[in-house]
């Protein structure tokens, strides 16, 4: 029987597949998924055309305290600054970079967020 941390995992990969689909829906394309470092891990790293965009997947069951949108703090974006920084160190490319977030409610909704933040990567 998988614990709290095993059902919060699988239930985390659930809401990443569901934005991958919705996103590969509107033409991007996947590159990586679930990349980790020590600075923190990238949910999904996308070609968007001519642009590798870094995708952070949000979930939140409820909208009390901001809901998904809003855990994407300055914190939470510094964390996917390094650890994009990071991939781009093992990973060197020449194309445009942007950081967007896929909140989804409980209900299933999906809200797709583009150039969510900005951030200077090197």
């Amino acid at each position: 029987m998988l614990g709290h941390r095993g059902n919060k995992r699988a239930a985390g990969a659930r809401q990443e597949q569901l934005a991958r689909r919705h996103l590969e829906a509107q033409g991007l394309r996947l590159v990586a998924a679930n990349v980790a470092c020590r600075q923190g891990e990238l949910d999904l790293v996308m070609r968007d055309g001519g642009t590798l965009v870094f995708v952070e997947v949000r979930y939140r069951a409820s909208e009390r305290f901001g809901g998904a949108v809003a855990s994407v703090d300055r914190r939470k974006q510094a964390r996917l600054l390094a650890a994009a920084g990071y991939y781009l160190s093992r990973h060197p490319t020449d194309l445009p970079c942007r950081f967007d977030v896929v909140a989804i409610a409980a209900g299933g909704e999906v809200r797709w967020i583009k150039h969510a933040f900005d951030g200077a990567l090197r």
